[in-house]
């Protein structure tokens, strides 16, 4: 049973881009009460069409789930990887000429209620958690360093400079490299936990403490304004667009 409840919401702004290619969607489970799932897709500079389709396999895997008779965060870390690889496949299968520039960054989190929080990334998408209004937490590209590393044999410093080749991109939609997932999990959730899920529009703009301030002490739609506001603002003129996903647990 929850000793909290959930206060969630998800913002846009275009920034300085002429188009949103960014996606973001709140999901609840058709056949699993009392699950939440939070997406955001950054689908780049081309279209949106990847990050569209990483909601629309989202929603459809998610409605799909079938719990069991206790939340498992090994299965549900399997579903998440079972959206990135299944949102690849389509995206890669595509046959229009302009397939190959439809990919997408992915962040996807998934709340139970058993107090779970079960969480996805590829690509320079991020996923911060906050407990007590301080930073508890975020993703990064350590784990896809290391993997670079480790199973495609390359030198450290060959992979940190894994951004400026296409070939090493981690993205849903890379016809020339399958996705990486990086999952994790944090259990025992509690009243003044919260997360944020969003794309590079936002995150090289903050400091962690800054990102807990904002998502500890204010709604969900007060924080994404705050938040927008000040990327706009620190970004000059130069902003990409900016998407998010806030998800607070308040006393119940």
């Amino acid at each position: 049973m929850s000793i909290y409840k959930i206060e969630a919401g998800t913002a846009q702004h275009v920034g300085d881009r002429p188009r949103q290619h960014d996606r973001a969607a709140l999901f609840t489970a058709a056949q699993a009460p009392g699950y939440v799932l939070a997406v955001v897709g950054d689908g780049g500079h081309a279209t949106a069409a990847g990050a569209e389709q990483l909601l629309h396999t989202s929603k459809q895997l998610f409605d799909e789930y079938r719990p069991g008779d206790a939340p498992s965060i090994e299965r549900i870390g399997q579903l998440l990887r079972a959206i990135a690889q299944e949102t690849h496949e389509v995206l890669v299968m595509n046959p229009l000429p302009d397939a190959g520039t439809a990919q997408s960054a992915m962040a996807l989190l998934v709340l139970t209620p058993a107090q779970q929080a079960i969480w996805a990334t590829v690509g320079d998408a991020r996923l911060y958690r906050f407990a007590g209004g301080a930073p508890a937490g975020k993703t990064g590209d350590a784990d896809y360093i290391g993997h670079l590393v480790a199973n495609d044999g390359l030198a450290l410093a060959t992979a940190r400079r894994h951004r400026a080749s296409q070939l090493l991109n981690n993205v849903l939609g890379n016809r020339l490299k399958a996705p990486f997932v990086s999952v994790g999990s944090h259990d025992k959730l509690r009243a003044g936990d919260g997360f944020l899920l969003c794309t590079d529009g936002l995150w090289p703009w903050f400091a962690d403490g800054e990102l807990a301030a904002a998502v500890s002490r204010r709604t969900p739609r007060q924080a994404a304004e705050l938040l927008v506001d000040k990327a706009r603002e620190r970004a000059q003129g130069n902003g990409d667009n900016c998407t998010m996903a806030i998800v607070r647990l308040v006393e119940a």
